[in-house]
């Protein structure tokens, strides 16, 4: 059949880029137009192989073989299939499974039925090599494409290198058409004094900015160098109460000021002060049915996956279903802290998006900074006086 087929391992074609790129193979460092590079694929092994493309196969692996955002678009872009095995943890690091064997049993299947003349390979797994063989004995001419390697190194299989009938090397000029590096969001402050404004706000106690009848005024907190923590917050917890109510706590060691977890939110108890954002309706409580089915077609269709990028996706919608932006301004007292159901939310949106991989059914510590960064950013583009406040409170600013 005169046709060609393209088998791309996502895990080295990914890998690589980043290498080249960013000297590192971390595939979160990386932003991929998925649809750009299905395009430029298909264009170049038309004009090598002379043939129409049959179909692009894509393996790559997945958390329990559940596709991601990633996979969910690139199954419904035109002559693409998916293929996944698993992502597993093993020692400290996430492995993949099945992947080689799925290539291997997708090319001697395509070789034996004689669906394709030529194969093109995006791949450097020496694993590959019996399959390459296998294909060329029925006829297959194996076309072998490597991503230019960063500093000079060698990143396939001198094996597979030699038994490809064809190899061609994919130059930094032909990657950088359909990946960006993703910018990585400055989220804590330098050390250092801090300007007036959001410092004050941070370093000033709730309570002594609204005391109550007859309460003795607090004692001033030290201004924080960083933006706060939970831990930073929970520290400052018995400050923040009437003398009478912390000696009342001390038995049990204070309160504890809870802050949202990964995978969920944590009701808050008795000695605990609600913040003025409370009040204020979650993003499911906004969104109708009809919305909820558009919001995931844009999650597939539209959404990347950075981390600040989703942080502002998810308030873009809660504030366009909110009402008014006089009841944003409240959340503004609370700076940098959402309120904890709404942080809960804003956590599990984010974990769709493939987040959860950085550690066991965690979200990494810098992307949920980065997630938070992304909430706030959009907020201040909504509330009067509020880019202003987030300029304020960048490092030098």
């Amino acid at each position: 059949m005169d046709r060609c087929v393209v088998l791309v391992d996502a895990g080295y074609l990914l890998g690589a880029a980043a290498s080249l790129l960013v000297g590192e193979p971390a595939r979160s460092r990386v932003s991929v137009d998925h649809s750009v590079l299905i395009s430029a694929l298909r264009e170049r092994a038309e004009a090598e192989t002379g043939l129409p493309l049959l179909r692009i196969y894509w393996f790559d692996a997945a958390p329990d073989r559940r596709p991601l955002p990633e996979h969910r678009r690139l199954r419904v872009l035109p002559r693409v299939t998916v293929r996944l095995g698993a992502l597993t943890r093993a020692e400290g690091r996430w492995v993949q499974k099945g992947v080689d064997a799925a290539m291997h049993a997708e090319l001697t299947e395509l070789a034996r039925n004689h669906a394709c003349a030529d194969v093109v390979l995006v791949t450097g797994d020496g694993d590959l090599l019996p399959g390459v063989m296998s294909a060329k004995e029925h006829g297959v001419a194996v076309h072998l494409w490597a991503l230019q390697a960063a500093d000079g190194d060698f990143n396939q299989s001198e094996d597979l290198v030699g038994e490809a009938d064809e190899r061609r090397v994919l130059d930094r000029e032909w990657i950088e058409r359909w990946v960006r590096l993703r910018d990585l969001p400055t989220v804590f402050p330098a050390p250092g004094p801090r300007p007036a404004g959001i410092a004050e706000l941070l370093a000033a106690p709730p309570a002594a900015r609204r005391p109550a009848a007859g309460e003795p005024p607090p004692q001033p907190a030290a201004a924080l160098k960083v933006v706060p923590t939970p831990k930073d917050l929970a520290d400052r917890a018995p400050a923040l109460q009437p003398a009478a109510a912390a000696a009342a706590a001390a038995p049990l060691g204070g309160p504890v000021l809870r802050w949202t977890s990964d995978r969920g939110w944590l009701d808050r108890h008795g000695g605990e002060t609600p913040t003025a954002g409370d009040g204020l309706p979650t993003l499911a409580q906004l969104t109708s049915a009809e919305q909820r089915w558009a919001d995931r077609e844009e999650d597939i269709t539209s959404i990347g996956g950075d981390p600040q990028e989703v942080g502002q996706v998810f308030a873009r919608r809660w504030i366009d279903r909110i009402g008014p932006t006089q009841r944003l301004a409240v959340l503004w007292t609370d700076y940098p802290r959402i309120p904890h159901r709404l942080d809960g939310e804003l956590l599990r949106y984010a974990a769709r998006f493939g987040l959860l991989a950085h550690k066991d059914d965690q979200i990494d510590e810098h992307d949920r900074y980065a997630i938070r960064a992304g909430f706030w950013k959009e907020l201040g583009a909504r509330v009067p006086g509020g880019q202003a406040a987030l300029a304020d409170d960048r490092p030098g600013g």
